[in-house]
């Protein structure tokens, strides 16, 4: 799938400035849930009565009722840190490491403004999509217009060669990805290559605001409409709803979620109401306790859906599938998905970094775990997925 410039990875891939998309799906999820520490939550950085106080950064963690890393010690090491006069992110990286907790992380401050920038559906760069060529090059694969990157003449077709000067061919995408958007700085150059001539671009970046719901009817698909989630930004829940309501009443729906690597929780709940009528759509559990998130009622429980998934689909996509294949009200075809389903909880920092360290896990209606398994679809296919899609939805009766 094509690496557009605010797609965010993982923290343990590689830190740099790139933040990681799932901790935008558990801290929305904390906050939609009310599971974010609050005004009168004791203060990160002294020890609660009701937990164990914090061990020294060379010691192991406590760890809480579910067995993970207790916020008090990393908040502790980097308050240490910063009294010896040293970075207090570093110290409460190097805790978070030892834990063993796969998915915590710390960002800095400016990493943090970034991420709730970017779960309102903005982010900085130049507007462009970047994706893998057969020969493992990299080249253009949209660009976005109006962008930065339109107005100085880029086009899709274009190979990238460099960024900032550093060569991108051997890279992952979203490691090329994270340095179209860099940092702190306000302008990148490309490296571009087009009919056999090469030149470098300069580009200023710039706030932008992303796309992440289109909708498209394809013509040489009567009666299927496709609804494309590439992830769950701020009113993309409300955007899914919308498209359900506005599609012709015969018609089926084919919700692509492929290489969706999550988001905001609250809007994969909205945009499951778009076809249950209320109910369960996940449980989860936080040091222990259960909760649970529940559709809205009033979506459309009838019109023929088949959901798309590959292993890109991660975190809030992958429950929304999980709760429509759970309740019998779709369809899943293509690939095992992902298979992040662990709840973080953040917290501040003395310096104002964040730390987000696992407290629990996602269930699906059914009961099912998607941490490190994922979900399997109804009818795997790797080849044509598409298609294959399609044909399900015509013998559901959407489509011809």
């Amino acid at each position: 799938m094509p690496g557009q410039e605010f797609s965010i990875r993982p923290r343990r891939i590689g830190r740099g400035a790139v933040l990681s998309l799932v901790f935008a799906g558990v801290l929305a999820t904390a906050a939609a849930t009310n599971a974010l520490p609050r005004e009168e939550d004791p203060s990160p950085s002294r020890p609660s009565p009701s937990r164990p106080s914090a061990a020294r950064p060379s010691a192991p963690g406590p760890r809480d009722a579910v067995g993970h890393l207790d916020r008090e010690e990393v908040a502790r090491a980097a308050a240490e840190a910063m009294a010896d006069g040293k970075s207090g992110v570093k110290a409460a990286e190097e805790v978070v490491s030892r834990s063993g907790d796969r998915w915590g992380a710390v960002y800095d401050k400016r990493e943090y403004e970034e991420f709730a920038k970017a779960l309102d559906g903005e982010y900085t760069g130049v507007g462009l999509w970047a994706r893998r060529t057969r020969d493992g090059g990299i080249e253009i694969a949209k660009v976005r217009p109006g962008g930065p990157a339109d107005k100085a003449g880029v086009r899709a077709g274009d190979r990238l060669l460099t960024v900032d000067g550093r060569p991108v061919a051997e890279r992952p995408v979203t490691e090329v990805t994270a340095l179209l958007r860099g940092g702190d700085r306000t302008s990148v150059a490309l490296g571009l290559e087009r009919d056999g001539r090469s030149w470098t671009e300069t580009i200023r970046r710039a706030r932008l605001t992303t796309q992440t719901v289109t909708v498209e009817q394809p013509p040489d698909a009567d009666g299927i409409v496709m609804i494309k989630v590439s992830s769950f930004t701020k009113g993309s829940g409300e955007r899914v709803r919308e498209a359900v309501r506005e599609a012709p009443e015969n018609a089926g729906i084919l919700l692509d979620l492929r290489g969706n690597q999550g988001g905001l929780v609250s809007e994969a709940v909205i945009a499951a109401s778009a076809f249950l009528d209320g109910g369960l759509v996940a449980t989860y559990d936080v040091h222990g306790e259960q909760r649970s998130l529940y559709a809205e009622s009033g979506g459309d429980v009838d019109r023929p859906l088949v959901v798309l998934i590959d292993g890109g689909t991660m975190s809030a996509a992958e429950l929304l599938t999980g709760a429509l294949r759970d309740r019998g009200r779709a369809v899943a075809v293509g690939s095992q998905t992902f298979g992040k389903g662990s709840v973080q909880m953040p917290s501040e920092l003395p310096d104002g970094s964040v730390a987000e360290l696992t407290v629990g896990h996602y269930r699906t209606p059914a009961g099912q775990s998607v941490d490190g398994q994922g979900i399997t679809p109804d009818l795997s296919v790797t080849e044509r997925a598409e298609d294959r899609a399609r044909a399900v939805l015509s013998g559901l009766g959407g489509g011809s």
